[in-house]
């Protein structure tokens, strides 16, 4: 695991993309794991100026989102602002600006009447692309990852979950409210990657941004390893993990200075120390 700290939020995003960009560069026919959230748009937008000024292609990437909410998807008819699907953000943020073929985009049917048969689906996709070659992590106000909320087993697949309290607070709070749609009419489950299927990514690279998210990052990176907080699964992970955070989002970790002292010898020397 290796953790880059950043001054600020475009930084962050600026690094986050630069690796996105060299997994493309050097296997054009990739398979990425995106997440949504607000975190991640910064690395959107950082990618869509590559592709536009730098010719950074997409052309040969398949690509498969993180998580949809149970009832909602693309609505062509919503507009941006009402339409809060995961597909929809994906859409808006990034698929519409880059030169990826809508055929290899995946998404959750989050209008599916059997989610279970959906989730197992999703699997059985991702494995016939031949696995996720790097996923692209948030990490939730509460550790979760995707939408495994705080209980779901580490080695879980695809599967459908009920949203905490505090999720559907959140959430609330972030887009619903602002468009005049109530708690009892937003979405209260989600289908969404297990912890298993993300630790199944070769590469991982989690982002997060803010004194918001200072605690949490300090629990997921250096605490305990449970279930009650998702994304401490990333210890388990073997495979190439890259956490970039800002500095507010890495204020709280306890070996700060020993971090920029290994980037900097990594740079100095010209080997990626883990």
């Amino acid at each position: 695991m290796t953790i880059f700290i950043r001054d600020n939020y475009n930084e962050m995003s600026k690094a986050a993309a630069k690796i996105i960009a060299k997994q493309i560069k050097e296997k054009p026919d990739s398979v990425i794991g995106l997440a949504t959230g607000f975190t991640p748009i910064g690395t959107y937008r950082e990618l869509i100026r590559m592709h536009k000024e730098e010719g950074l292609s997409f052309k040969g990437v398949t690509a498969f989102t993180l998580y949809e909410f149970l009832g909602e998807g693309f609505d062509i008819i919503k507009p941006y602002g009402l339409d809060k699907s995961s597909a929809r953000y994906m859409h808006e943020e990034f698929f519409k600006h880059v030169d990826i073929d809508k055929k290899n985009i995946h998404y959750f049917d989050g209008f599916t009447d059997d989610p279970r048969r959906t989730c197992q689906e999703y699997e059985e996709k991702i494995k016939a692309a031949g696995g996720i070659d790097l996923q692209l992590l948030g990490i939730g106000r509460d550790g979760h990852w995707g939408y495994n909320e705080p209980g779901s087993s580490l080695g879980s697949r695809s599967h459908v979950v009920a949203l905490t309290k505090q999720t559907i607070d959140d959430n609330y709070e972030d887009f619903y409210r602002k468009v005049g749609i109530t708690k009892d009419e937003m979405p209260h489950f989600a289908l969404t990657m297990g912890v298993g299927t993300i630790l199944d990514a070769r590469k991982l690279i989690l982002v997060a941004s803010g004194t918001k998210k200072a605690e949490i990052v300090q629990e997921a990176l250096e605490g305990p390893i449970t279930a009650q907080i998702t994304s401490t699964a990333i210890q388990l992970y073997a495979g190439e993990a890259t956490i970039i955070l800002d500095a507010d989002a890495a204020s709280m970790l306890s070996n700060i200075e020993h971090i920029k002292h290994t980037e900097a010898m990594s740079k100095k020397y010209g080997f990626r120390a883990e």
